[in-house]
């Protein structure tokens, strides 16, 4: 009897852990989302030559690095590298294949979970393993522009791990604190469907850490990326700009650690194990105290 009552206690102390973050979480969204002029912030393009205080002159500015321009833009303003930029608009009717490689990737600018990428090498989207000709394309992009007045899609450079190979890049998600690294999770994807998906977690020393997410099978543990120290680096000193809790993903290839994108709200907060939801909260109330 008294185990079982020591049983329930530990599972109401977790599902406090998990409430209370997500509720942090959850409020940010609401915070963000209640930015004067929302939709003009979050499609107001910046440049990386621009200043700090242009960056920082709107309530809860961050939610700006939610545009992958602008965080692509805020990224090499901080000396972090980024894939190659071949084209962004949305013009799409006059894309010039014919000036792009063989393999590029096609996403939106703004958006999560990767809907609307296209991982194309040739022919083939490696996310939904199928063939497309360029005039598909186009019509995939004009459908997904014509329902959402403020969108854009950027074109850029398919990047080449560090074996050389060009596959679906291994994600390296770092859970960052005000320059603090609280864990990294590594995404192995072979498709777009959660089956095709894996995930490990490691500290900043790449100890394996127990699960933070319940979502996904678990991955077998690997050697770490031959750029980690860069891409500790580039994601201490972004997060350090950013000050705010921020997930930060980065890709290891052959030109090094190439920053990915800003996600402010993983998981809209929710899915974390007992120990992911514990350790967050403890980095978020000692290196973000007070802060949203």
């Amino acid at each position: 009897m008294a185990s079982s009552r020591i049983i329930v206690f530990k599972r109401k102390v977790a599902n406090l852990f998990a409430n209370k973050f997500a509720r942090r979480i959850h409020a940010r969204i609401d915070a963000f989302y209640r930015t004067p002029k929302v939709r003009s912030t979050l499609t107001r393009k910046l440049n990386c030559t621009d200043s700090l205080e242009v960056w920082q002159n709107s309530p809860h500015w961050q939610f700006q690095l939610n545009n992958k321009h602008n965080s692509h833009e805020f990224a090499k303003m901080h000396n972090c590298k980024v894939p190659e930029l071949y084209w962004e608009g949305r013009d799409v009717q006059n894309i010039n294949f014919d000036l792009l490689p063989e393999s590029y990737v096609i996403k939106p600018n703004l958006g999560y979970s990767s809907k609307m990428v296209f991982l194309m090498q040739g022919s083939r989207n490696l996310f939904d393993n199928k063939n497309y000709d360029q005039n598909e394309i186009i019509e995939e992009l004009s459908n997904t522009l014509a329902k959402n007045t403020e969108l854009e899609f950027i074109i850029e450079e398919f990047v080449i791990n560090e074996k050389g190979n060009q596959v679906i890049p291994v994600d390296y998600k770092f859970y960052a604190f005000n320059g603090e690294i609280a864990c990294i999770q590594v995404f192995y994807r072979t498709g777009r469907l959660n089956e095709e998906t894996s995930i490990i977690f490691y500290d900043e020393n790449w100890n394996k850490i127990p699960r933070g997410h319940k979502k996904y099978e678990e991955a077998e543990p690997d050697l770490p990326p031959a750029c980690l120290d860069e891409m500790i680096e580039a994601a201490k000193k972004l997060s350090k700009a950013y000050k705010i809790f921020v997930r930060i993903d980065f890709y290891a290839t052959n030109k090094g650690a190439l920053f990915g994108e800003f996600t402010p709200t993983p998981f809209r907060g929710n899915g974390f194990t007992s120990f992911g939801n514990k350790l967050l909260l403890r980095y978020w109330d000692k290196y973000c105290k007070g802060m949203i």
